[in-house]
């Protein structure tokens, strides 16, 4: 999957010793993303660089990747991903008269740009994020897969731009520092766990939006959009739509399953990941293969600790070991205790370079530790409830009526009155709510049910939960060097999902009623017909008491960093019990807002926060 660096400067020769060492810096950044191998590549004006976690082609696939084009035009790359449709594009390049040295998806990436140029990412079936630099031309183009699977951060600063994988990247470059404004503080208080697309915590960083791809050369850059979601009347019945999903679904998985390492499903025991798993079984029995290796979380004692809430109405471990009998996997539960969530509480800050969602990034962190010493790719089934509609809120019509973001956490409640006052949470959100609603792509002559949930599946696909998942996904599973693939993510069927009419979407008066259609030949009715659970959090009252007292430490501490922005009468507050307003149980409500508060603390310590 790779973590990639880059930096081009018209006015600085970055082939000298200390930029040398600049992209060196920036490079040893990635080395959790990429394990395996690192490169760089420096010219004049550009300079790139590359950690890798090898998968296809471990000989022939090192970067950055230089390849000569016709009047001796040289072409560079840094890239992180995979191309799934890398073998059917290496044939039609070899049909223009392309050659290939290596057998890697690098090459065949390369070669399309210089064959297509930048209309080369709409040949691209895959999760990417890369920088290309002509050199003859002096350019450089950056682009993103559709929906942001894989990241890309850059910063333009005057006569050049920086670019990485995550923001540690850049930020080991002297031209950008930590420094947080206020539009930055209001995407952390504001919309957290969510972001404004595009938007970074850190001043003048930005991320390349899904979707996007940007070329930047001595006249300046330019943004493009190739990607979008299209709002057209579907024609299918539903035989036809169950039978056309279950057809995309077979081609996903086998495409993913392309590796030269060994790879593995997350197994949750909910529909998504069980059906996953069992399509990975069909494509492994098809060829002959050895069995599938199966991976869940769990908590110590959690049958003892469990309380149902609205999200989570049971646990989920009897219905992975159901799964995994039934399709005959090999499985393994990796269970955490409250101590491992303590010790690791600030790794997910140092993988995302931001403040986590507390126990949630940590115990996928650490579940994800764990596989890494098994498998080096994981099939994830992130995004099934954006793109069929699977969530609660779904289906409340409280919910789908109120004209704002779904999830949000919403920590401003902890800000101080002159915070409050200065950034304006409230009307941040709702000017980003309707920014939101500007973009939906609409659909003439939709009724208005149809049209309310276009917007709030848009919400959720574009600006809400999916992007927070991926971006969570990436960082704690390339923080341990793993590649985790998330089929439901494949835009054909993102795509053709998005124009099934919410009644059919709900068939059989059951959320994500036409993927079980879809699949109900491949589970026990148990499972096929299991009310959605989410992802699993401890409940532990032993972690529960460690974020306490936290707090309280650091309510006592006069120099605590984030003692500038907190009402401490209200945090005092949220220490005591309360009843909860969210989906959660009251303590887990409570939990994640004191962890967030935690992990501002010490990111703001750590990394040597600059408020602007």
């Amino acid at each position: 999957m790779c973590g990639i660096a880059g930096w081009v400067d018209w006015h600085k020769d970055l082939t000298q010793q200390h930029a040398r060492e600049i992209l060196q810096a920036m490079t040893d950044t990635m080395a959790c993303r990429g394990p395996d191998a690192e490169g760089t590549w420096v010219s004049s004006h550009a300079a790139f660089g590359h950690r890798r976690l090898a998968v296809i082609d471990i000989e022939g696939g090192h970067q950055p990747m230089v390849k000569h084009g016709m009047h001796s035009r040289t072409y560079v790359v840094t890239y992180g991903g995979e191309i799934y449709n890398f073998g059917e594009l290496r044939l039609e390049l070899q049909a223009c008269g392309h050659t290939f040295i290596t057998r890697s998806d690098t090459e065949v990436l390369l070669t399309s740009y210089m064959e297509w140029g930048e209309a080369c990412v709409e040949h691209l079936n895959g999760i990417f994020a890369f920088g290309i630099w002509d050199e003859t031309q002096q350019e450089l183009f950056l682009a993103r897969d559709r929906f942001g699977v894989k990241p890309l951060f850059y910063a333009q600063r005057e006569g050049g731009i920086l670019f990485g994988s995550e923001p540690k990247a850049l930020l080991a470059n002297p031209l950008v520092s930590p420094t947080v404004d206020l539009e930055g503080l209001s995407e952390l208080f504001a919309m957290f766990p969510l972001r404004t697309p595009g938007q970074s915590i850190y001043k003048n960083v930005y991320e390349v939006r899904p979707g996007y791809c940007l070329r930047f050369n001595r006249s300046g850059s330019h943004t493009k959009q190739y990607w979008k979601l299209e709002s057209h009347p579907h024609p299918d019945d539903v035989s036809t739509t169950a039978q056309n999903i279950r057809e995309l679904l077979d081609d996903i998985v086998e495409r993913q399953l392309v590796s030269d390492v060994p790879y593995c499903t997350l197994l949750s025991g909910g529909l998504d990941s069980s059906a996953l798993s069992a399509l990975a079984m069909n494509v492994l029995k098809r060829k002959d293969q050895d069995t599938l290796r199966t991976f869940a979380v769990d908590f110590k004692d959690s049958a003892k600790d469990f309380t149902p809430s609205i999200i989570r109405p049971e646990r989920d471990t009897p219905y992975a070991h159901q799964v995994s009998n039934f399709i005959q996997s090999v499985h393994r539960d990796i269970v955490l205790d409250t101590p491992d969530l303590v010790e690791h509480f600030f790794d997910p800050l140092r993988a995302r370079d931001l403040p986590s969602v507390g126990e949630m990034d940590t115990s996928l962190y650490l579940m994800f530790k764990a596989l890494r010493q098994e498998a080096t790719v994981a099939l994830s089934g992130e995004s099934a409830d954006e793109v069929f509609g699977g969530y609660p809120w779904f289906h409340s019509e409280e919910s789908i009526n109120q004209e704002s973001f779904p999830m949000l956490m919403a920590p401003s409640d902890i800000l101080s009155a002159e915070v409050v006052n200065t950034m304006k949470p409230a009307e941040y959100r709702q000017d980003r709510y309707w920014q939101a609603m500007a973009e939906v792509p609409r659909l003439e002559g939709e009724n208005r049910l149809d049209q309310r949930m276009r917007e709030i599946f848009y919400l959720h696909l574009v600006w809400g939960s999916l992007p927070m998942l991926l971006e969570r996904k990436d960082r704690m599973s390339m923080a341990v060097g793993l590649e985790v693939r998330v089929p439901f993510c494949d835009h054909r069927l993102v795509q053709y999902v998005w124009n099934i009419p919410w009644a059919m979407k709900t068939v059989g008066h059951r959320e994500k009623g036409i993927l079980r259609e879809a699949v109900k030949d491949l589970l026990p009715d148990e499972v096929l017909y299991r009310k959605k659970s989410a992802y699993p959090g401890t409940q532990s009252p032993a972690y529960v008491n460690a974020i306490q007292t936290e707090v309280q430490n650091i309510l006592a501490d006069t120099n605590a960093p984030i003692g500038g922005l907190i009402d401490r009468e209200k945090v005092r507050e949220l220490l005591k019990p309360h009843a909860s307003s969210s989906a959660l149980t009251p303590s887990q409500d409570k939990t994640h807002r004191l962890a967030f508060l935690i992990q501002v603390n010490r990111w703001l310590q750590d990394y040597h926060i600059a408020l602007a």
